[in-house]
């Protein structure tokens, strides 16, 4: 099946151009919101991603309908890469259904794998300064310097699609009870829990 998604980022523009573009593309159903690029909550993407299958395409008008920034677009690509669902972007002439659409999926794959090794090295490269230096100050409400390293780019890693147990891997993080500490002390989302950032009282 052939999806379509649109989107503005203002309450005085209309969806009008991008839907007609959409049906003429050959799209079955339509996913159209409006909602600004700051807000990172989008119902209507939410719902057509957990609506895609195996063998399905989705079609947006332009890059910038679909992801609000190269992280968000990068992890939106490889959603439907993991998927297996087809993308195509008209104003780009973008079709991962042809062999050399299929190029772009590779080209996010890649940029997704780099920018977690750049994470890893980072915070490697942060925790070992961080003890060549001794402790700085007073310890941190909740996490000394050093897991709060840890916990930052655990953050990121697991907010970018990665599994628990990679992510303890990856930073050498002794149980999944750790790391689910350093989350929610983060403010990260952890399954259907609301957590906001805190300290351990």
């Amino acid at each position: 099946m052939v999806f379509g998604y649109g989107r503005v980022s203002t309450r005085d523009q209309n969806l009008f151009l991008q839907e007609d573009a959409l049906k003429a593309a050959g799209c079955e159903e339509i996913f159209m919101e409006k909602v600004t690029g700051s807000k990172k909550n989008r119902p209507e993407l939410d719902a057509l991603l957990a609506k895609v299958r195996e063998g399905d395409t989705i079609v947006v008008w332009k890059l910038s309908r679909w992801g609000r920034s190269n992280q968000d677009l990068i992890e939106l690509m490889n959603k439907l890469l993991a998927k297996k669902v087809a993308f195509v972007c008209l104003s780009n002439s973008m079709d991962t259904r042809t062999p050399e659409g299929r190029l772009v999926y590779g080209i996010f794959a890649a940029l997704a794998e780099f920018e977690r090794e750049t994470i890893v090295e980072n915070t490697i490269a942060g925790l070992t300064a961080a003890r060549a230096r001794g402790r700085v100050g007073g310890r941190k409400p909740g996490l000394s310097k050093e897991a709060d390293l840890k916990a930052t780019a655990a953050k990121t890693l697991y907010q970018s699609g990665n599994t628990v147990q990679k992510i303890c891997t990856m930073l050498q993080i002794g149980s999944k009870r750790t790391l689910y500490k350093y989350l929610r002390l983060k403010g990260v989302k952890i399954g259907d829990e609301q957590v906001t950032e805190k300290a351990d009282s």
